[in-house]
């Protein structure tokens, strides 16, 4: 019976130390500063063993290795991925050099995320990292497309993503471009 107060005791005053933590407003928010290594211990994990917890009904399609879902993912990636990850001879963004978590660079960061990971990642998107959930606008086809691009990603020369993404395309074509940078087909 003691041990059992003790216990509910160290639960209520774990729950109070806690609250007011939360509630003094001690602990910065803000995205141009990093946070602490626990902080960003505790979110990691939680976030990776959410997601795995979550990818184990996902069957990955047998032709994701197909060319052309390459090229369409290639696309997509550039119109919707690139201003946040960046790609091969893509320079940081303002938007990229604002993001905190910083958005993984695909170009060298992909490998340790599964096929199932990378879809569940660009379908459901990930909550206060600025990752959308592409899901709601766009079909589970179009989302595997640019699964098969991630997972060629490393291996591609500036040139080659250029050529794939269309980039070399647009960039030859000044007038396919707002003042911003965004093409007039995708603007955020």
């Amino acid at each position: 019976m003691v041990a059992l107060k003790t216990l509910l005791l160290a639960a209520v005053i774990v729950i109070a130390a806690g609250s007011a933590f939360i509630y003094s407003g001690l602990y910065n928010i803000a995205a141009n500063d990093m946070h602490t290594a626990p902080v960003r211990w505790a979110l990691e994990t939680t976030r990776n063993q959410s997601i795995d917890r979550r990818d184990d009904s996902i069957r990955v399609p047998a032709d994701l290795a197909d060319m052309r879902r390459i090229e369409n993912g290639a696309r997509s990636y550039a119109a919707m991925c690139q201003i946040c990850h960046l790609g091969p001879g893509v320079e940081p963004t303002p938007i990229h050099l604002g993001l905190n978590p910083q958005p993984p660079l695909f170009t060298k960061e992909n490998s340790h995320q599964s096929d199932e990971s990378l879809f569940w990642i660009i379908k459901n998107g990930i909550k206060m990292t600025g990752m959308p959930a592409w899901g709601a606008t766009h079909s589970d086809k179009e989302l595997w497309d640019i699964v098969a691009f991630l997972k060629k990603l490393p291996e591609y020369s500036i040139e080659q993503y250029e050529d794939l993404s269309g980039r070399a395309e647009h960039n030859s074509n000044p007038s396919s471009t707002h003042a911003n940078g965004d093409s007039p087909a995708h603007s955020h």
